[in-house]
């Protein structure tokens, strides 16, 4: 389970921001991960990286940039669908997505290629942006594409989005509000520093009350699915929850700031690893 919120806009108003991104992992604590840094084989990429055997390379969230285009790349597990016979591990499409610059892995050329294959893997909601110069048209572009059944929709640059582990149009309670909250952040603070901004973004994505009960998903997850209803998710029992908190901020100068925390451990009550990363794309 995992959630996304975010808000991509090619011409901020003054004192604003690109790209405003505020995510939050859930995964067994036990998974081993890299945190987040600089890609070693592809120096302009920035996320985590998957270390769990046979699946070593992948990774959930990312940002690349290339020739004053940056990418942004998300995955997000559609909880509830039945798994294909020998389904393919689905790390790579934010991987491939993001490190690659040229024509074939432009936004929509690599969403309609993914679209024709994309039954081979479980079923997920992929979040992809690319947000280039103000010349090009259009400067921003916001797709998310489903497996379950194969949809691929384009969003608009300038608004607040938030996505989750249920199809688009049927998101969880948790999303709904957690979307509304995002708009208000971005409404209030989103020409404020990035200290300012990335708090209230970090209180949102700790928020743990239970948006419960919640019909879609006790329908996708009836075992779990009060455990699941919050934004920062603790299911103590199976060792499982928000174990990585992230903000990607990129300002109207292209200075992008990537802050993560993440647990040090396998216990969310232990040590936590803060992560900024500043560089100017």
């Amino acid at each position: 389970m995992c959630v996304i919120f975010f808000c991509a806009d090619a011409s901020p108003l003054p004192g604003g921001y690109k790209l405003i991104l505020a995510s939050n992992r859930d995964e067994f604590f036990a998974r081993a991960t890299q945190t987040a840094a600089k890609w070693a084989n592809a120096g302009h990429v920035y996320g985590g990286i998957d270390l769990e055997p046979g699946r070593e390379g992948g990774t959930w969230l990312a940002i690349g940039h290339s020739g004053g285009v940056f990418k942004v790349g998300a995955l997000l597990n559609l909880t509830g669908e039945p798994k294909p016979r020998d389904a393919v591990g689905r790390g790579m499409i934010v991987a491939d997505f993001v490190t690659e610059s040229d024509e074939e892995h432009s936004i929509q050329s690599y969403n309609q290629r993914l679209l024709k294959d994309c039954t081979k893997y479980s079923a997920f909601n992929f979040v992809s942006i690319e947000i280039g110069p103000s010349s090009l048209l259009p400067a921003a572009r916001v797709q998310l594409l489903s497996n379950v059944p194969p949809t691929l929709e384009e969003y608009q640059n300038g608004e607040c989005y938030g996505f989750g582990n249920s199809l688009p149009h049927t998101p969880f309670a948790k999303v709904r509000h957690g979307q509304a909250e995002f708009e208000a952040i971005v409404k209030e603070h989103g020409a404020a520093s990035v200290d300012t901004l990335a708090e209230h973004l970090m209180k949102l994505l700790k928020n743990a009350h239970k948006f419960w009960p919640d019909a879609e998903l006790k329908r996708r997850a009836p075992n779990w699915g009060e455990g699941l209803s919050a934004l920062n998710v603790h299911i103590g029992d199976h060792a499982y929850g928000s174990r990585t908190h992230t903000v990607i901020l990129v300002d109207s100068d292209n200075k992008m700031h990537f802050i993560e925390e993440t647990m040090a451990g396998v216990d969310p009550q232990g040590e936590w690893q803060k992560t900024h990363i500043i560089k100017d794309f």
